[in-house]
């Protein structure tokens, strides 16, 4: 079984039209012309459209009418036209009405569908082994729309299944399998169609392939995802990178505002949570600016601090600290709901973080679970000291090696509704990079107030949900980070 078996088709979204007597292949970004194609060119790009032809069948086509010259045209066009992700490849049915069982679709362009022939006899006949094939770890199967996708963040293309078989044949893939074994798993599936199977998903880069029986020590063969640099990714890591920005997908991303006209924004600014309202110090900018530490000084010195002074930080130096690093300096009605200005930066001004603070020990300030009102700079008291805060404290004490316990532990929320209304597939991608812009605003004032930072690296979101109760989709924890006093030196 060899590539040629695959038939070939243009994607449906490319259009094909005859102006004159030219040829125009047309996607919604670009366009190919061929200037008065030979008759067998021409009816070899009809045929793409039609997705009934091999390979190299489309070539018989040329040859018999062009001769080999206008062939070799033609290999070299529909080598352009698959590295533009314009064609798909497909295991032919086995009878015209009904659907391919899997079908490659490149998702954009630069793709790479790389097919060689695999002359499977020859292969057992020299190494007196067959080759075996395992889905790749970084390949999902998932349901999109009523059909079964599979996917994987090491390529640019797709692969949909017409019926159950499809996905029932990947399953069997968890363990390595053969043509031959492979075919003994679902009714109706030759030896041959598994092959064709085979070949498909490995063209696609969802399999890694082996020999099926043991090899010598001289013989053994890593895959390439068990060998740097692919063995340092978790599956999670490389999909999220991969689906969080341009180059592998075509899924929309940006600022599309997918929900405009049928799900109102949420506001700029979360409403007060409670009626328990504590006034926050402000500090007098108009003499910081004059007597701060210098902004190079601050990075400079700037550090994570784990051991406190036994007079814990302040009521007023934590107001200080939340106006300096995260008030709202002002807020906007735009077209499409609030934004606002804040002393961090943020993408779209739309703000999405929050800060609850977990008050273990603060001078002037009961022990428990507050909410940061930004907009008029006052906490909120969500919960009294219970084992739930309890737990947020300890579980980011744990995450920080364990040395003094925390004084005042800021839990960083996301209301996820403020960036998907706008953004897709980015989104939450920004708002960790949000986390990150925070996690710098609070070194850096922490640095020039002369208290002790910390930033966590992990923290429990179901924790922060049986705090507080807050549904878990709608606003989750995303960072946490520590704030005390510094240790008075003797």
């Amino acid at each position: 079984m060899t590539f040629s078996s695959l038939t070939v088709s243009l994607k449906p979204e490319i259009t094909l039209t005859s102006v004159d007597s030219n040829i125009l292949l047309q996607s919604s970004s670009r366009k190919l012309t061929f200037h008065q194609p030979e008759p067998g060119l021409k009816t070899a790009l009809d045929a793409l459209k039609q997705g009934t032809h091999t390979p190299g069948q489309l070539q018989t086509l040329v040859l018999e009418t062009d001769g080999t010259q206008v062939r070799e045209k033609f290999d070299a066009y529909l080598n352009r036209l698959i590295e533009l992700g314009w064609i798909c490849h497909a295991i032919p049915p086995s009878s015209p009405e009904l659907s391919p069982l899997a079908i490659a679709i490149p998702m954009v362009g630069d793709y790479y569908f790389d097919c060689p022939e695999i002359d499977w006899d020859a292969i057992a006949k020299r190494f007196q082994r067959n080759i075996a094939f395992t889905l790749s770890r970084f390949a999902y199967l998932h349901q999109v729309e009523g059909e079964m996708v599979l996917e994987s963040p090491l390529t640019k293309g797709k692969i949909k299944f017409s019926d159950w078989r499809g996905p029932g044949l990947v399953s069997q893939l968890s363990q390595p399998q053969t043509a031959a074994s492979l075919s003994q798993e679902i009714p109706g599936i030759t030896e041959e169609i598994a092959q064709q199977f085979l070949s498909l998903l490995f063209a696609a880069q969802m399999l890694s392939a082996s020999f099926a029986s043991p090899v010598e020590e001289d013989e053994e063969v890593e895959s390439e995802e068990a060998t740097p640099p692919l063995v340092f990714w978790e599956f999670h890591d490389l999909l999220f990178h991969a689906r969080s920005r341009l180059g592998r997908h075509n899924n929309p991303l940006g600022g599309i505002f997918p929900y405009v006209g049928k799900i109102d924004p949420l506001p700029g600014v979360k409403p007060l949570m409670t009626d328990v309202v504590i006034p926050l110090a402000k500090p007098n900018l108009e003499e910081l600016n004059q007597t701060d530490m210098p902004l190079s000084q601050a990075l400079e010195t700037r550090r994570s601090i784990r051991r406190y002074d036994e007079t814990p930080i302040t009521l007023e130096q934590l107001g200080q600290f939340l106006y300096r690093c995260a008030r709202v300096k002002k807020l906007f009605d735009t077209e499409r709901g609030e934004v606002s200005n804040r002393p961090y930066p943020g993408g779209g001004a739309i703000y999405e973080l929050e800060i609850y603070p977990v008050v273990n020990s603060c001078q002037g300030l009961e022990q428990g679970l507050y909410h940061y009102h930004p907009l008029d700079h006052v906490l909120c008291q969500v919960s009294a000291w219970t084992a739930e805060t309890e737990a947020l404290v300890q579980d980011v004490w744990f995450a920080s090696a364990q040395h003094d316990q925390p004084q005042v532990v800021f839990v960083i929320t996301a209301r996820f509704g403020r960036m998907f209304w706008k953004y897709q597939s980015m989104a939450y991608a920004a708002i960790l990079k949000h986390v990150g812009v925070m996690y710098q605003t609070f070194y850096l004032v922490a640095t020039s107030m002369n208290l002790a930072p910390c930033g966590i690296g992990a923290g429990n979101s179901d924790l922060f949900q049986k705090a507080t109760g807050i549904d878990y989709y709608e606003e989750s924890s995303v960072g946490e980070f520590m704030l005390a006093s510094v240790p008075v030196k003797p």
